[in-house]
């Protein structure tokens, strides 16, 4: 029942974290416009990963999407590629969660077989969840760089209308930190729920030895080597079989043909 909670919560967790990873990547507010020594403004900017948009005091808001790929920075574009990276991997991941839990039964399916999805699931989300946090962080530590050098610009004489050029951090940067981590405890949950899922007769391959007779017992003592061909001493003596005298040395000698009748 403990694998079964720990499948599904991690599968639950999961969804959440590959949901909140859409959300982040579809969400325009990556960077909003600072307005800390601007507080009364009739231009409101924030920009996303897919277009910038400017929203007036009157509440029309328009927004332009990003016309050019090659005229944006290498770490806007990378910030892209582990967001979407991180959104394939996770769907993935979902997709082959469902098929894996082990409240569902799909043909003759075993359970090895579900547990290598499982750990398979639970790396997806993992690498996803890293995707998501390593684009957001990336994206905060371009405006945290920004950010410094628009106030240092400005405190040096270059004008007050570069005030309305810094950028702050936008809600996406949370959904897309909280999403990130959820992933990744989703992934690391599926990957303890695989070793639940394992068969017992899998985990300790071992040979048991069983004797032929159902009752014989081993005793020590003085190991005896024989021919094989000595004959049973029960059924050995008969009619016309005398025992052969012993010598000195207590060896019995070879019966000759004359101890025989």
């Amino acid at each position: 029942m403990s694998t079964t909670i720990c499948q599904v919560m991690g599968f639950l967790v999961s969804s959440l974290g590959v949901g909140g990873s859409i959300m982040a990547t579809a969400m325009d507010t990556w960077s909003t416009q600072d307005l800390y020594d601007n507080p009364v403004t009739a231009v409101f900017q924030y920009q996303g990963l897919w277009r910038s948009c400017v929203r007036q005091s009157s509440g029309f808001t328009e927004c332009r999407p990003y016309f050019t790929i090659l005229g944006l920075p290498a770490m806007f574009q990378a910030v892209r590629a582990l967001m979407i990276v991180g959104i394939v991997l996770g769907i993935l991941g979902l997709f082959m969660c469902i098929f894996a839990l082990k409240c569902i039964r799909i043909g003759s399916m075993e359970d090895t077989a579900k547990a290598n999805m499982t750990l398979t699931s639970g790396i997806m989300f993992i690498i996803a969840g890293l995707c998501a946090i390593t684009g957001v962080s990336v994206f905060a530590n371009m405006l945290v760089t920004n950010f410094w050098m628009s106030t240092t610009n400005m405190y040096q004489g270059m004008g007050m209308q570069n005030v309305q050029n810094r950028y702050t951090f936008g809600s996406a940067l949370f959904v897309g930190w909280v999403a990130g981590g959820l992933a990744l405890v989703g992934g690391i949950m599926m990957c303890l729920a695989c070793k639940g899922l394992i068969p017992e007769e899998s985990r300790y391959k071992a040979v048991s030895y069983n004797a032929s007779g159902r009752n014989i017992s081993y005793r020590t003592g003085p190991y005896k080597a024989g021919s094989g061909y000595e004959a049973d001493p029960k059924t050995r003596k008969g009619v016309g079989y005398e025992e052969a005298p012993r010598s000195e040395d207590g060896r019995r000698p070879y019966p000759s043909k004359h101890d025989y009748v």
